[in-house]
């Protein structure tokens, strides 16, 4: 399975993906806001967010990463793995 990928961007590679210059939703984007928690999920879609504010360790059998501001993640379709917020997560996603 493929594993997630945590890449940070330039201000040009955000304009390219037309990603919102503030948290809210576009034609292309969705907001999502989360407190502090741990919750298990699993990927229908692949999902590609950027994280305006926040911090999560994301887990999965086979790899453990740390999520932060200005993150841009992709979550590959089938990913199971397990969510620990640490800090409140304010992001933009899309499904591909």
């Amino acid at each position: 399975m493929s594993e997630i990928k945590v890449e940070k961007i330039s201000l040009e590679q955000i304009k390219e993906l037309n990603i919102p210059n503030s948290l809210r939703s576009s034609g292309q984007w969705s907001v999502w806001e989360c407190e502090p928690s741990v919750f298990d999920w699993q990927y229908s879609d692949t999902e590609v967010a950027y994280l305006f504010e926040g911090k999560v360790k994301v887990r999965t059998p086979s790899q453990e990463v740390e999520i932060e501001k200005g993150d841009l993640v992709t979550f590959p379709k089938g990913l199971k793995c397990t969510w620990e917020i640490k800090e409140t997560i304010r992001k933009v996603y899309k499904f591909e």
